[in-house]
């Protein structure tokens, strides 16, 4: 559905959210491949650590849900490669939450983040994409998204709301001739998800998600997502009557 990356060498690779977990595991595995990278996140101190070892690294940290930091970042990037190839949208944030402990400013803070965030890097990268006529952008989401869970009650809707993105993107995008990667991952051990305090089916490491996302994005995969063995059975429970993934959703997690 997209085109095929045979060789990453030279590859001008944007990651946006690698200070940490599958972003920097990311920034980690394409370095070895031979991509060219710019590094994006908040936390400056993580991302010049990361690219202690790569001297052409562009770090530039900025705040996803400040107005124009995106485009400023784009800028500068522009100025010394002079296109992208890949754009990789990894920044996001979770909490977990249920209608007994509701938090609207907890709420608020993971739409502007998951989401609007999310939107503000569109705006960044879409005219520079659109004016090459090729390129690729890559969006993490969750299978969360995919229907709704205990305990993500505002985290699954933000995902929800990239998926449906993501699909919509494809179609306005493929004709044109830009790639579009729709990421699902299931549960990753990261710092946002050691705090769980619940059992997480078929937990991976972030040094594997991001094995999986490039193995999607070099065969051209728009849907990538893993592990399948969890989030193909969450693929089907979203396809049954709500009577009966009701009774699935409680009977498999206790909530």
């Amino acid at each position: 559905m997209n085109p095929k990356i045979k060789d990453w060498h030279g590859q001008r690779v944007w990651l946006i959210g690698a200070s940490s977990g599958i972003g920097a595991a990311l920034a980690r595995e394409l370095r070895g491949r031979g991509a060219r990278l710019a590094l994006s996140a908040r936390n400056a101190e993580a991302l010049q650590l990361l690219a202690a070892d790569e001297a052409s690294a562009l770090v530039l940290p900025f705040d996803i849900t400040r107005a124009g930091a995106a485009l400023r970042a784009r800028d500068e990037i522009l100025a010394n490669w002079g296109g992208i190839d890949l754009v990789l949208v990894v920044a996001g944030t979770y909490q977990k939450m249920r209608a007994d402990d509701f938090d609207l400013s907890a709420a608020r803070q993971l739409v502007e983040t998951n989401l609007n965030g999310t939107l503000s890097c569109l705006d960044a990268v879409l005219p520079t994409l659109l004016a090459q006529g090729y390129g690729a952008i890559g969006i993490v989401a969750s299978v969360a998204g995919l229907s709704g869970l205990p305990q993500a009650l505002i985290y699954g809707p933000t995902k929800a709301a990239l998926i449906n993105l993501c699909e919509s993107l494809y179609l306005d995008l493929r004709p044109r001739g830009i790639g579009v990667y729709l990421i699902n991952p299931g549960f990753v051990a990261t710092t946002l998800t050691a705090n769980n305090d619940f059992s997480m089916p078929a937990l991976i490491s972030a040094e594997t998600a991001a094995h999986e996302i490039l193995l999607g994005i070099e065969r051209g995969a728009f849907h990538i997502h893993f592990p399948r063995r969890f989030t193909n059975g969450l693929r089907v429970l979203r396809l049954l009557p709500y009577r009966l993934y009701f009774w699935l959703i409680h009977k498999v997690t206790g909530l």
